[in-house]
């Protein structure tokens, strides 16, 4: 049996007429466009079925078990999204209490809100020096455990966004001592399996379940994910069970040969390109580590606020003590290098490099970024912009009033933003990339938050989750 990929590619050559399902029958006629159409199956003869697999996509999940070494390999063609709420659903019960990361994504939110979970939060530390989420210390898990035992799972990400890395090992330990499964959301830690120069993975450190995007980091399409089960505190059945669920029942066979191909790529030939990656990438950081303004996030975080480890594979381009916004240095980037970054914040931008990168591509950020560096040691540096960051948090602490299912069921009403202080809201919002909430439905509206709120859109960022799209009203739950 050969891999899906390769299957996939002979078959599309063959002259099988499709009397099945897709309309667009292989037709690349059918439609305008340039799409690879010629790939587009259902489950046919020879193609297993994801949700029922015996064969050719057995495999394949079996071979990316073998590689990051886990018990089972669950494909995701729904993303992390889908392989989150899987995880969440197998491992508490309906109604049941899970801890919780503040600094998860909005996909674990949704499983709280579709089981009826009682959420027990846990915030991360604050590095203060660069004003970003630090890491989630174990003494405070197991303060949390000691004080609810009737907990059923701990969820944390790691790493974050920003390529921060918590005391995975250490947390595991306390969730093993309690007997409950820790599931860890290393989305953005795909890579880090396949080079010492990274972070060493949550699957080596006692991990229950690790969700990975191999999209994120790895050459593979957009929407592929990868569930692992890495011990048997979770249920391989119910893992399968809620995976179907939460997953299309006509996944797509050009996502999963994409994962297929990605996985079996790596399997062969991942040593020497990740030993060109990561020499590309050390020859980076060591050129903007240089730059006096626009500051390159290092190392020299950990050991601070929670941080056992940094992904040095992000790259941090701070603006803090500059005449720019986050914002302003994402547009210049954009405008004039033509440089698509992955995020803008208020103070920093981040580039995610992997080892799809090209040489002459990495050559462009650092010459863009050190021209800008220029530019700024010719500037004055704008006072009134250093204040706003001084009063910036990543993520306030928030008084949860009332469950996210109950605040988003209940009779609600739209009020004006600015008047919203003190009641209970029922929606989220979020800066969106990530889309990590900075207000959960069942949360007091403060102050702070409208405060933050308008800050964000004066300096151009991307605030969603509101029914409004202009952000000037909110849900908020009925008196």
């Amino acid at each position: 049996m050969d891999r899906l990929y390769k299957e996939l590619e002979n078959y599309s050559k063959k002259d099988y007429y499709p009397f099945h399902m897709p309309g667009h029958k292989r037709n690349g006629n059918s439609v305008d466009g340039d799409f690879p159409f010629d790939r587009d199956i259902t489950e046919i003869s020879g193609f297993d079925n994801l949700h029922h697999p015996q064969e050719i996509l057995k495999k394949a999940q079996e071979e990316g078990a073998k590689l990051y070494g886990s018990l089972e390999c669950f494909f995701s063609i729904n993303g992390s999204t889908a392989a989150l709420l899987a995880a969440v659903s197998a491992c508490v019960k309906r109604g049941g209490k899970i801890l919780m990361a503040r600094n998860c994504h909005k996909a674990v939110y949704h499983a709280v809100y579709l089981r009826d979970l009682k959420p027990v939060y846990i915030y991360p530390q604050i590095e203060r020096e660069l004003e970003i989420n630090g890491g989630i210390a174990p003494c405070r898990v197991k303060r949390m455990l000691e004080e609810q035992p009737d907990i059923e799972a701990i969820l944390i990400t790691s790493p974050t966004y920003d390529g921060v890395v918590s005391d995975v090992a250490g947390i595991a330990r306390i969730a093993k001592e309690y007997g409950i499964p820790l599931i860890v959301d290393e989305a953005h830690g795909a890579h880090f399996c396949f080079s010492n120069y990274f972070p060493v993975s949550a699957l080596k450190l006692g991990a229950d379940i690790v969700v990975q995007s191999l999209h994120k980091t790895l050459p593979s399409m957009t929407q592929t994910a990868v569930l692992h089960r890495c011990s048997d505190r979770v249920s391989g059945d119910e893992i399968r069970r809620f995976m179907g669920i939460y997953q299309s029942s006509s996944p797509s066979y050009i996502l999963m040969a994409s994962m297929d191909a990605c996985l079996d790529k790596i399997a062969r030939d991942g040593d020497a390109m990740f030993q060109n990656f990561v020499g590309n990438l050390k020859h980076v950081r060591e050129r903007l580590e240089k730059c006096r303004y626009i500051r390159l996030g290092t190392t020299d975080m950990i050991g601070n606020a929670g941080v056992f480890d940094f992904d040095r594979s992000k790259l941090l381009f701070f603006t803090k003590g500059t005449s720019l916004t986050g914002h302003e240095l994402h547009t210049i980037l954009r405008e004039e290098f033509h440089l698509e970054m992955e995020m803008e914040s208020e103070y920093y931008v981040t580039a995610i490099t992997s080892v799809g990168d090209t040489k002459e591509g990495l050559e462009r950020l650092c010459n863009a970024i050190e021209e800008i560096d220029r530019r700024e040691a010719l500037k004055r540096i704008d006072e009134r912009k250093k204040e706003i960051f001084l009063d910036s948090a990543p993520y306030m602490k928030m008084k949860q009033v009332m469950g996210i299912a109950k605040a988003m069921e209940s009779p609600v009403r739209k009020c004006l933003l600015e008047e919203s202080i003190g009641k209970t809201s029922a929606e989220f919002v979020y800066l969106y990339p990530p889309g990590i909430p900075i207000l959960v439905p069942g949360e007091q509206i403060t102050g702070q938050f409208v405060r933050n709120v308008r800050r964000y859109m004066e300096q151009g960022l991307d605030l969603q989750g509101l029914c409004d799209y202009t952000n000037r009203t909110i849900c908020v739950v009925g008196e």
